[in-house]
């Protein structure tokens, strides 16, 4: 949609089994994610305790790539899932991006060149950022700190991009956030950034009240629904 005014768009991160309910969910309701994957991680077993729960954390495998993200965008996650927060070696950062985007490219059939920084809390600075820029063919890295907001970000500020809204733990906020989203008239471009991860939805079972927010979102003329490479880039 040219000339948009408004655009939502979702990230996804670990390339866990549970992304093939999420892009059903997605291709139901029109709407677009980007899913960054660890190259090096694709096919393993693997759960997670959370909450009490034990949550599988089962990495999809390499052969079902091109046909299950189709119509959305592959991205890079690092080849290992490291915090580059704690990468010293510039080295190792630019292979572990950049061999991750080219792993990623053969499995996609086009090339990737977006990102999402690995694991929680801080998980990137500042000469990382500057590293990725410089030394990759990455073209946008999100972070894990949310703002909130729908003002876009441009030039650098893409390798350090801020989210608008984690969607598991905040999801009252992402439904107030949504609904502040459909009602707003705007001159200027405005980008509704939702991440999160697909197995997270697995936690009490709230599978079904995403999908109410995604029916709710969805089908609107004035928003355009696009990958986070179609929408930053």
């Amino acid at each position: 949609m040219e000339g948009w005014k408004k655009a939502l768009t979702f990230s996804y991160d670990d390339g866990v089994t549970q992304d093939r309910r999420l892009v059903s969910l997605f291709n139901k309701y029109g709407i677009k994610g980007t899913f960054n994957l660890n190259s090096e991680l694709l096919g393993l077993d693997g759960h997670l305790i959370r909450e009490g729960m034990r949550i599988s954390h089962v990495k999809v495998d390499p052969s079902e790539i091109r046909e299950l993200y189709a119509g959305h965008e592959i991205a890079v996650h690092t080849l290992t899932h490291p915090n580059l927060a704690e990468v010293t070696d510039d080295e190792e950062i630019v292979r572990q991006v950049e061999q991750d985007r080219e792993n990623l490219s053969e499995l996609a059939g086009y090339e990737v060149t977006g990102m999402a920084y690995p694991g929680g809390g801080v998980n990137f600075t500042e000469h990382a950022a500057e590293v990725i820029r410089k030394r990759t063919g990455v073209k946008y890295a999100r972070t894990t700190v949310c703002n909130y907001g729908f003002d876009r970000q441009e030039g650098e500020a893409l390798y350090q991009f801020q989210p608008t809204v984690y969607h598991i733990l905040e999801m009252d906020r992402m439904l107030a956030l949504g609904k502040q989203f459909l009602e707003s008239e705007t001159d200027v471009q405005q980008i509704f950034y939702i991440w999160g991860h697909s197995y997270e939805f697995d936690y009490h079972d709230t599978w079904k009240d995403f999908e109410a927010f995604l029916e709710m979102m969805a089908g609107r003329e004035d928003i355009f629904y696009g990958t986070n490479r179609e929408i930053l880039l």
